[in-house]
């Protein structure tokens, strides 16, 4: 399910750069729990908060999806 694979990346990308959910979802200005939700697939997120967990990640959308 396309949910559970962009949760995988965000998770791995998250892991990478040492961060934990809470601080990625600081960064993001989201609530841990969706985060939390959105990496185990469960939340169908949204392309705005997306957006600002990709930015809160450093990466492009194009090297996020890279991954994919």
């Amino acid at each position: 399910m396309i949910t559970e694979i962009i949760g995988h990346r965000i998770r791995k990308l998250r892991i990478e750069q040492e961060l934990s959910q809470e601080k990625l979802a600081l960064k993001a200005d989201i609530d841990r729990t969706y985060l939390a939700g959105a990496e185990q697939g469960k939340r169908n997120i949204s392309v705005k908060s997306l957006n600002k967990i990709i930015k809160a990640l450093g990466v492009s959308f194009e090297d996020f999806f890279k991954g994919i």
